[in-house]
């Protein structure tokens, strides 16, 4: 058992964190998280599911109708993360000892072309102020460091401390440009507007970046309203510190600062759960700030969108068909055996022995599973290395095997069918997902309720020089959605456009 003094008890009030979460993560941290076990990578009929056109048509016009009859639909974005790790090799080279990008680097690469990013005017202007030069002339000069500096510096444009949302990621014809988040604004107006123009858009933001989050929406939304000819209602939140997690040393003991106070660590992206949670809307699409392409490579990203909230609805409306008469006790044989095919070739769970049960532990299996949260998931081929992706799974406690998105971590490599399985994997998770979020009476899920405490991971960090364990909760398409139905669905490379470094701006979607 940990010993908290009284100021420890204070600190862990202060952030809506019990004594009993504390001593729950401790032993966690000494326990480790267990593997999750495989039962075969998601394939096309093999839960994952490739529309052919007739289904596809169903789909959309599914969706047309949702958003016809005023349907209830929000887009849910990620983007408190700061663009750091997007510019490391510029990090590295301002700090290294070279004043020359080696030829072939990122860094090379950047400033060959450096007239090419949507950013270049931003810039110019920049070394203007700083230097009382052109950017051509810095390249002349060799000066690519005080170069590199304006882009990520804050005495410069200050990209590597903004969080991906504010970067400005493409220029258009007319010479205006448009940053991460206003391609996101762009992409819910063609995407998820409702009956008379509505389009909701909910970010998730650091409290350090809000008040930037807060100007650029005032001095965007405008534009872009006009634009699209929509109504815009955005709203913000910031991850909870409750859901942050206590740090401990290598021993396992609680890690403290110098002054004897505990140090907690966001708990990742696991921790937006609570977030989600909070919107009130039946539907919601989740995606990554940086995955949005330029108006003109939009096309795919559009029609899939629809699609997948099409498909969506479809099976929601299944769900809540089968749930009438499985929430019946007495419910016929027949109708559970339609809830049954339903549940195995639809929702691609397999519950072994469940045909052996009386007929009234059938009916109460089945109603647990068919009244959980909904998503259906957008995959990709995977045309490079195998990874995060779509697995079918046995859940934590071995009752059955679903349809989960499963990172690399959460796979045990020493087992040599395990790394057979990944490297057959065929496709990859984007994190493209629409989400139904309330139940078939019409109330909420309390989707903390559907977490699998078991599916984090302990990371090595440091603080002040000085080792330590983090805890990171079950991520919010992975562990997080553990115990919800999940739907695969195939959908191009087209619509998955991240940008990771900054010369990915550079590739063809981003032009």
């Amino acid at each position: 058992m940990a010993h908290f003094t009284a100021q420890d008890l204070e600190q862990l009030k202060s952030r809506g964190i019990t004594p009993e979460q504390v001593e729950q993560q401790i032993d966690r941290f000494r326990t480790g998280f267990p593997y999750l076990k495989i039962d075969s990578p998601s394939s096309i009929n093999n839960g994952l599911t490739a529309l052919v056109p007739e289904q596809a048509e169903k789909c959309l016009a599914r969706w047309e109708q949702f958003l016809a009859d005023g349907g209830d639909v929000l887009k849910f974005v990620p983007a408190s993360g700061a663009a750091s790790r997007m510019f490391k090799a510029l990090f590295a080279f301002v700090n290294g000892a070279e004043d020359t990008p080696a030829p072939g680097s990122p860094v090379a690469e950047l400033v060959e072309k450096i007239r090419d990013f949507a950013f270049y005017d931003e810039l110019q202007a920049t070394c203007e102020r700083l230097y009382g030069c052109t950017v051509e002339a810095l390249i002349e000069a060799g000066r690519y460091k005080d170069l590199v500096g304006a882009i990520i510096l804050p005495a410069g444009m200050n990209y590597g401390g903004l969080p991906k949302a504010l970067l400005t990621f493409h220029r258009y014809p007319d010479g205006s440009t448009r940053t991460a988040l206003e391609e996101q604004l762009a992409e819910g107006a063609q995407t998820a507007a409702s009956e008379g123009g509505k389009v909701k858009l909910h970010f998730t933001v650091s409290a350090d970046h809000r008040k930037l989050f807060e100007a650029k929406i005032k001095e965007a939304v405008p534009a872009m309203e006009k634009a699209f000819g929509v109504k815009y209602e955005i709203s913000l939140s910031e991850q909870k510190p409750s859901t942050d997690t206590i740090a401990v040393t290598p021993d396992n003991e609680l890690f403290r600062t110098g002054e004897g106070k505990l140090v907690f660590r966001p708990g990742g992206h696991g921790a937006l759960i609570e977030n989600l949670n909070d919107i009130d809307s039946a539907v919601v699409f989740i995606k990554n700030i940086d995955n949005v392409v330029a108006d003109s490579h939009r096309d795919d990203t559009v029609f899939f969108k629809q699609l997948l909230g099409g498909m969506l609805l479809l099976v929601h409306d299944r769900i809540t068909n089968l749930l009438r008469d499985v929430a019946v006790p007495g419910c016929p044989d027949e109708k559970l055996d339609e809830a049954a095919k339903f549940m195995r070739h639809i929702l691609c769970i397999n519950y072994p022995g469940f045909d052996e049960l009386p007929s009234e532990e059938r009916r109460l299996v089945l109603l647990e599973i068919l009244d959980r949260p909904l998503r259906v998931c957008g995959m990709v081929k995977n045309e490079g290395e195998p990874g995060g992706g779509p697995y079918n799974a046995w859940s934590s406690d071995g009752r059955m095997v679903a349809p989960q998105i499963l990172e690399s971590t959460q796979i045990d490599l020493s087992k040599e069918e395990n790394k057979k399985m990944m490297a057959s994997a065929t496709h990859f998770n984007p994190v493209d997902l629409v989400c139904y979020l309330r139940r078939y009476d019409g109330s909420s899920f309390n989707l903390p309720e559907y977490v699998d405490p078991a599916t984090g991971f302990i990371s090595e960090k440091s603080f002040d020089g000085r080792d330590l364990r983090a805890l990171e909760l079950p991520g919010l398409w992975n562990g997080a959605m553990s115990n919800w139905n999940t739907v695969f669905v195939v959908v191009p490379a087209t619509t998955f456009n991240p940008v990771k470094t900054v010369n990915d701006l550079l590739r063809p979607a981003h032009q």
